[in-house]
């Protein structure tokens, strides 16, 4: 009986620490991103963005994304690709209005994806 009540509270301790390293994680590598997406859109906004400051973000993406492949959806991971590859074409054929569109979904999407893997209510069930 203390075994396996002892047995029980290990996995739950273990269970919420990974939640805990899980939530956190995710967290700091969007807040990373969404520096560099801020920047870039302020620079798309002023028109003086050019293709390699999408490749900045491009490439912080590609970085964060080997690591984040454990733990958010490929479909999710699918989708910001697409978004950012579409933002490199459009700054580079100077398309400051779709770029800027492009950018806002993106910045979008560094909001929404962690607070899937926030503790709530609604995730949960």
């Amino acid at each position: 009986m203390v075994k396996s009540t002892l047995s029980m509270v290990i996995v739950a301790l273990i269970l919420a620490a990974g939640i805990i390293y899980e939530t956190t994680f995710i967290r700091g590598e969007f807040r990373e991103l969404t520096v560099a997406t801020e920047t870039l859109y302020d620079k798309i906004e002023d028109k003086s963005a050019n293709e390699n400051d999408v490749y900045v973000l491009q490439k912080k993406w590609v970085s964060a994304k080997e690591k984040l492949h454990a733990f958010i959806s490929h479909n999710e991971i699918k989708e910001f690709d697409m978004w950012i590859a579409e933002t490199v074409k459009l700054v580079s054929a100077s398309m400051w209005d779709e770029a800027l569109s492009k950018t806002e979904v993106i910045l979008e999407l560094e909001e929404q994806i962690p607070k899937n893997f926030k503790v709530s209510f609604a995730n949960i069930f």
